[in-house]
C-alpha cells in the first residue's frame, strides 16, 4: 500500500476491523517516512468465471438486469429487484465462492425470483434452462404447484 501523502511503499497497519456490512475490512495505517496516518478499505472481490474461461468481477446490476427482463410487464418494483440483487450476492458470498461459475449466478437468481413472481421465474427458467417444449413449461409449473401445496398457501394475487 502506497502512502497517499508521500507515495512511500512502506506503510504499516495499526488496526484492522471488519466493516459493518461484513463485506470489507477497514485498516488504519501509518507511513514511517512522513509519519502521516490514513485509512484504507479492502473489499472482498467476488469474481465470475464465464463459460469462455474469462473472469470478470461480479456485478449485482447484471443479475438485476437479467431478472428485470424476466419481470417485464409484471407487478415488480425496482426496490424488489434491488433486494433480489442483494439476495443473490449474499447467497453467492455465503457459499464461500471466490470465483463463482456463471451458471451458479443463474441458479442463485432462480430462488429469489421464484419467491418474487412465478411468471417472471418461469420466463427466466425457460431461457436459463433452455426449455425446448411446452412439456418443459408444464413440468416446471407442476413443480411450482406441488411446492405451493406443501407450503399450504395460495398463489399471491397479481395486480
Amino acid at each position: 500500500m502506497h502512502c497517499p501523502y508521500c507515495r512511500s511503499a512502506d506503510t504499516r497497519v495499526l488496526d484492522s476491523r471488519v466493516a459493518d456490512d461484513g463485506g470489507s475490512i477497514r485498516r488504519r495505517r501509518t507511513c514511517p517516512s512522513c509519519n502521516k496516518r490514513f485509512s484504507t478499505v479492502e473489499l472482498m472481490q467476488l469474481t465470475v468465471l464465464k463459460r469462455s474461461g474469462a473472469t470478470e468481477p461480479f456485478a449485482r446490476e447484471k443479475a438485476i438486469s437479467g431478472a428485470r427482463k424476466a419481470c417485464k410487464g409484471r407487478p415488480v418494483t425496482d426496490d424488489q429487484l434491488a433486494c433480489l440483487g442483494q439476495a443473490v450476492e449474499d447467497a453467492l458470498r455465503a457459499e464461500g465462492w471466490a470465483e463463482v461459475p456463471a451458471n451458479e449466478v443463474g441458479l442463485a437468481i432462480l430462488g429469489p425470483l421464484r419467491e418474487l413472481d412465478e411468471v417472471a421465474y418461469l420466463r427466466f427458467a425457460s431461457v436459463y434452462r433452455a426449455f425446448e417444449s411446452a412439456d418443459d413449461f408444464m413440468a416446471e409449473i407442476e413443480m411450482l404447484r406441488r411446492e405451493r401445496e406443501l407450503r399450504g398457501r395460495d398463489p399471491q394475487p397479481t395486480g
